[in-house]
């Protein structure tokens, strides 16, 4: 213990023995306490005058061991102070004013602020930093013009406050005022205030105001830089972003984690993902900033795996993540289907107590969701004290791509029965599981309630719900009809969805023209050229297979890899057709062979009509015994032997793999899980959740 600590208890300690003290020993030691800013020996200090019910004749003693139970934060023994003082004038009013700022207690902050017999510019900077700082900025604003109509002059700290106000508001006019009148009072040296102007006007998306304001700063530190590059960042123009942050280094001015951040930001914006990661290399203590920004860019940029094992990484260098952190992370795992890794960053945010917020309970609904586990995502959902529209959507647009399509309707009611406003996203999931179900009048009916009773327009996305329900229905000329009928012009996802009905209807009219559109559209997509090739391979016009490779020659348009992954003990295998690459080639080859046999047995039969190329059957046989599912399938099995085997398609199930996986699932006993690019396929005891829809 240092020594004045020690000779302060001691002194103390001599109050317990010899009774009663003066009134110039008692200002002393409160004196002492208050400069050491030792509160077990104020408290104690405190509890002694109270045991010989001594009342100082003024607020000056008392004064000294508030303010230093203020500053530790001690709520329950500073209000128990002040509510026993005879005394009070304006600065134990101010002391517990700042308390209740400092603890965010906003309410309390109000209401006493309210009761003070009077107030003076302190009372008004605490109050208004407070309402600024803890999301009341609104309440900061008004008690500024409340200060000047009292006719108190604020301080530089008051401007700085109340422009950070103004920046989270979005309250252009305002900052301008206030801008106004701090050229008027010439404060526009100080580079705090100078700081808080270029930060208003960037967030208020003045951003060359903002500029303009910081090139004329004559002193800036890194603080300046940082709200620059970050207005850049938050205005979308990432390059500038990037400009600014190599002249600051250039001026050699050393860059702090805020900068860093930032910049990382800024590449990933602009996808200059090895440069985010060579400056991420860089630097020597990373704090959650910078992880979190590193995280969520791989996640946002296709590198979902980088992003899990980033995650990996700081929790290994102890770096506590939090929602926004593990939101980002459980995203990456509902894209890459990883149930396992999931449900450990679940276990992982109920260890750390970042499981309870909104943004982590809907991430994790839309994990289980899209890991097809439905009911685990529902046991999560359930159990959330409160709700919104995303996690509502989460578990509707969840049960709509699983199959269970009456679930995700039944949810739609049990929605607006708690008065949840549904949004375009609501509808999406409602509009597809109509359509998996064939509901085609009641698909017409929820169509319709979007401008009808919600106020919501129709975007293209739910045009080609529309449009899928009724193709599929066989209502091809009312799906014309209502592409005619569009508020907007057709785009690459409606022709798609022509293109796509008109394959599994055989309408070769129809599909030519969705692909006609699409080539213009969408030049170097691959996808509609092979489709319209694989319609006419169907139809055996093998010349206009032909002339469709080569125009995708001619046009340098290139065929995108199929393939699938499982993941098996927290490792993912990674397969393309007729693959032999992998380690186990030789035994997932005799797995598969020896699954054919038994299918045959039973009475599968390979569909070879399938294979679109003109060769002979036994180069058909092998094209289509060995799709990446297939390998997939082998290999899970091989691999695990009980529970469900998950399986990732990035393109959709062939049909000849679906009805491969049902006779598995039929003579194995095994439940098979397979994630395509349209939907989910839960393969049980010979069946399939999808009813066989394509």
């Amino acid at each position: 213990m240092a020594a004045p600590k020690l000779r302060l208890r001691e002194a103390i300690d001599s109050l317990y023995i010899y009774g009663p003290a003066t009134h110039e020993s008692y200002t002393r030691l409160a004196l002492e306490c208050f400069r050491a800013n030792d509160v077990d020996q104020a408290k104690r200090l405190q509890s002694h005058m109270d045991i010989h019910l001594y009342q100082p004749s003024d607020s000056f003693l008392q004064n000294r061991i508030l303010h230093v139970f203020a500053k530790r934060g001690d709520i329950s023994n500073a209000r128990d102070l002040f509510d026993k003082m005879l005394h009070r004038d304006i600065f134990s009013w101010n002391a517990m004013l700042s308390l209740y700022a400092k603890a965010g207690l906003i309410e309390d902050l109000r209401a006493f602020f309210d009761d003070m017999p009077s107030r003076d510019s302190v009372s008004y900077n605490t109050v208004i930093s407070g309402f600024a700082k803890n999301g009341c900025a609104s309440k900061a604003v008004e008690a500024f013009v409340r200060m000047q109509n009292e006719g108190l002059k604020p301080s530089e700290y008051t401007h700085v406050s109340v422009l950070n106000a103004c920046a989270k508001l979005f309250d252009l006019r305002k900052g301008k005022q206030i801008h106004g009148k701090i050229l008027t009072r010439n404060l526009g040296g100080n580079v705090f205030i100078w700081n808080a102007l270029t930060d208003m006007y960037a967030k208020c998306g003045e951003i060359d105001k903002a500029r303009w304001l910081f090139d004329r700063l004559a002193h800036k530190n890194v603080v300046s830089w940082n709200l620059m590059i970050s207005g850049y960042l938050k205005n979308g123009q990432s390059e500038k972003c990037i400009d600014l942050f190599h002249e600051m280094r250039a001026l050699g001015l050393k860059p702090d984690q805020v900068t860093v951040s930032n910049i990382l930001g800024a590449y990933f914006h602009s996808g200059y993902i090895d440069k985010a990661v060579k400056i991420f290399s860089e630097i020597k203590e990373r704090d959650k900033v910078c992880w979190t920004t590193m995280i969520v860019g791989c996640a946002q940029n296709g590198k979902e795996e980088d992003a899990l094992m980033l995650f990996n990484d700081m929790l290994l260098a102890n770096v506590r993540p939090d929602g926004y952190t593990v939101s980002s992370v459980l995203s990456s795992c509902a894209k890459l289907a990883f149930l396992f890794y999931g449900q450990a960053v679940h276990g992982k945010a109920l260890v750390m107590g970042v499981n309870e917020g909104l943004l982590v309970a809907s991430a994790l609904v839309d994990m289980y969701c899209k890991c097809g586990v439905t009911a685990d995502a529902w046991v999560v959902f359930s159990t959330m004290p409160a709700r919104n529209v995303v996690s509502w959507n989460a578990m509707i647009g969840g049960y709509a791509q699983s199959g269970q399509d009456l679930e995700a309707l039944a949810l739609y009611e049990n929605m607006l029965q708690e008065d949840i406003r549904p949004d375009n996203v609501t509808f999406v999931g409602i509009l597809s599981a109509c359509v998996h179900a064939g509901l085609v009048q009641e698909g017409k009916r929820y169509f319709d309630s979007m401008s009808k009773f919600h106020g919501l327009i129709p975007t293209l996305d739910h045009f080609a719900c529309m449009i899928n329900l009724l193709g599929r229905s066989g209502c091809v000329n009312e799906a014309m009809g209502l592409i005619n009928s569009m508020p907007y012009e057709p785009n690459s996802l409606i022709w798609s969805t022509v293109l796509s009905v008109s394959a599994m209807k055989g309408d070769m009219k129809h599909g030519e023209m969705a692909a006609r559109h699409l080539f213009e559209l969408d030049p170097l997509n691959a996808g509609p050229y092979i489709m319209l090739s694989n319609m006419y391979a169907r139809c055996g016009r093998w010349k206009d297979v032909a002339s469709m490779r080569y125009l995708m020659k001619t046009k340098n348009v290139k065929k995108f890899a199929a393939y699938s992954w499982i993941e098996i003990d927290n490792e993912v295998h990674k397969f393309v057709a007729d693959d032999r690459t992998h380690p186990d080639t030789k035994i997932i080859y005799e797995e598969l062979h020896g699954l054919i046999r038994k299918l045959q047995k039973a009475g599968f039969s390979p569909n070879t009509k399938l294979v679109l190329h003109d060769v002979g059957e036994e180069e058909k046989l092998k094209s289509i015994c060995y799709h990446s599912e297939k390998l997939a399938l082998a290999f899970g099995l091989i691999k695990k032997c009980h529970g469900p085997i998950r399986i990732i398609k990035n393109i959709r199930v062939c049909g000849d793999c679906h009805v491969f996986m049902k006779f598995v699932s039929k003579i194995t006993g095994r439940s098979i899980i397979l994630r395509d690019s349209n939907r989910f396929h839960h393969f049980v005891a010979g069946k399939c959740s999808c009813n066989d829809y394509w």
